[in-house]
């Protein structure tokens, strides 16, 4: 996350326009196709499905292709993406994210937070509450003792502006009023996706705020690059750019320990498969019963935009690589704990134990209690930025 000063006599000012001349190259953006969109997507969702009104505002499916036959999927309910279409070394597609088919799936709960933005704070904050200036702020305590995701109506369970599209891009946009979900502050958020030519997810986020608050956004697709309800991702081949990692108490919170990865199940500096060391006694990864915890990513290597390589996946069958590069201090990765089997996703495939892996690059959890963490406080007259890459590829 960056936090650019700007000038402003303006105590909220609208973040359209000047996104994706910040982030984006204008010459990546191709301009919308001639034709309409199809009925059903390249990944078998059906526009039909996700046309609806919901609390007064109209919700839709919008599809985004690259040259090379790319598909990602977004619903403007929650910012999900929805389907992810990738090719195999044999020039196969898959949809390589779990979901839903239809919104109504969607509205459940938080939808599983499947594919969605997440804010205002993605993870966990202990106690469901902060103090800010001597105030303190009253959080909805909905993951046990603890606040997750937002709070019970979180950026997931809402429908957002969409404020420009094009054929490989979409920017969606929010005002979040101030004390939705007990956070300080009027926030106005806009987040853009492209879908590069270089096969790659682009995610941008930005936020200003009229009142001192917290602010940390992220991204919760879960991963399989067989495929969405094809098994689950044990063999898959796992780097992560990272010596330490955030200890955890029994509520998953940070103890404010920052773990060495070295002679741990959490190791993952050389590439092995994910499953290597699932055996393992390791007080951490009992507690989650797998790996649920935030990675301090490493300083270097960058990429040719100063991000940092943040993680490395490949499906040694179909020969798909995802990478992840972020300018965010840590990721939270999340492999698939709680799934066993109830969940009937897409093309009505079940989601089994450890069916999917999830990067959620973020500052790390519970930062507004924790102040030897890296901050996550906005000022009025601060510009909040995050960007996130998943790149695709094959071996």
């Amino acid at each position: 996350m960056k936090i650019t000063r700007i000038a402003t006599a303006v105590l909220l000012i609208s973040m359209l326009g000047f996104s994706c001349k910040e982030k984006n190259k204008e010459s990546e953006i191709q301009p919308a196709a001639d034709t309409p969109n199809v009925d059903t997507t390249l990944a078998g969702i059906g526009h039909e499905d996700f046309k609806t009104v919901v609390a007064g505002d109209s919700v839709s499916l919008y599809v985004l292709k690259n040259k090379n036959g790319l598909e990602a999927t977004f619903t403007n309910y929650g910012q999900r993406l929805v389907s992810l279409m990738v090719p195999d070394k044999n020039g196969e597609f898959e949809d390589v994210v779990l979901g839903y088919s239809t919104l109504d799936e969607y509205q459940v709960g938080h939808g599983g937070y499947f594919g969605a933005v997440i804010g205002r704070y993605g993870n966990r904050i202990a106690k469901g509450q902060f103090e800010l200036d001597g105030t303190t702020y009253t959080l909805a305590k909905n993951n046990g003792e603890n606040h997750l995701h937002g709070g019970e109506k979180g950026f997931e369970s809402v429908v957002w502006d969409v404020d420009s599209v094009a054929q490989n891009y979409i920017r969606f946009h929010r005002i979040s009023p101030d004390m939705e979900e007990g956070y300080p502050g009027n926030l106005d958020v806009s987040v853009a996706y492209l879908l590069s030519d270089n096969n790659e997810l682009k995610i941008d986020y930005y936020a200003l705020t009229d009142k001192k608050t917290h602010v940390n956004l992220t991204h919760h697709s879960y991963f399989n690059l067989k495929g969405a309800g094809n098994g689950n991702i044990h063999d898959h081949i796992l780097e992560i750019n990272a010596d330490q990692f955030n200890a955890v108490d029994e509520g998953l919170i940070p103890t404010g320990e920052l773990m060495p990865v070295a002679n741990t199940p959490f190791d993952y500096l050389t590439p092995k498969p994910i499953n290597n060391d699932f055996g393992s006694d390791h007080p951490q990864f009992k507690i989650a019963n797998g790996i649920d915890h935030n990675f301090i990513l490493n300083d270097e290597p960058k990429n040719e935009d100063g991000l940092v390589f943040t993680a490395r996946l490949v499906e040694p069958k179909s020969g798909r690589i995802m990478e992840v590069f972020t300018d965010e201090p840590g990721v939270q990765v999340y492999t698939g704990n709680f799934f066993d089997g109830s969940v009937v996703g897409k093309n009505g495939k079940t989601y089994d134990f450890r069916a999917s892996i999830c990067f959620e690059t973020q500052h790390f959890p519970d930062s507004p209690n924790q102040k030897s963490f890296p901050s996550t406080v906005l000022e009025p007259g601060d510009e909040y930025r995050s960007t996130c890459v998943y790149r695709f590829g094959v071996e």
